[in-house]
């Protein structure tokens, strides 16, 4: 009987899950076969899969089918497959590789991310402590850079979805300027 094995893994770029697939591909270089899909980007439209010389449609696809049923993104699913010597035929093939993945990215579990938006805020002293208050109150804020000088200037990551109510509160103030850096 085929011995499957299946992966999830964390992935931020198509060049990091090549990286990956290679390195799957060199340490189980005994297998038949080393089938893969991956989703990246928040409005999950970048993805890529590959068969590895299964019937076409019978790895990739449902790999990629589970990254899409579980909603996640920032994903590589590599699925290996010892060969037992039964054929399994195509609708095996495809429940074999769709139950693999299943398992594999229930076992990682999710961590919730969010696009972020990056700004420069220039605030007068007199406005500083209004500022941090509102900073120290939203902990998805993420003061990443601060220069004391003749105005206090922040550099924040805000959650893109929250980041025009935050803004508001920010510039309902006195003389508080708001940059886009991304």
């Amino acid at each position: 009987m085929s011995r499957f094995l299946a992966f999830a893994l964390n992935v931020e770029s198509a060049e990091e899950a090549k990286t990956l697939i290679k390195e799957y591909q060199n340490a189980y270089c005994d297998a038949r076969h080393v089938c893969w899909a991956y989703m990246l980007g928040a409005a999950m439209t970048e993805y890529q899969l590959n068969d590895n010389g299964e019937p076409s449609g019978t790895a990739g696809k449902p790999i990629l089918g589970q990254i899409r049923s579980h909603g996640v993104t920032d994903v590589l699913v590599i699925v290996v497959r010892y060969f037992g010597g039964i054929k399994l035929g195509t609708s095996g093939l495809i429940t074999a590789y769709k139950e693999a993945a299943r398992l594999a990215l229930d076992d990682a579990g999710k961590r919730e991310m969010h696009e972020m938006r990056s700004v420069r805020v220039e605030v007068p002293y007199v406005a500083a402590d209004r500022v941090m208050r509102l900073i120290k109150e939203n902990p998805d804020i993420e003061v990443f850079e601060r220069d004391f000088g003749n105005v206090c200037t922040l550099g924040l990551r805000i959650r893109k979805d929250d980041s025009e109510r935050i803004i508001g509160l920010m510039q309902s103030g006195e003389g508080v300027g708001i940059t886009e850096l991304d």
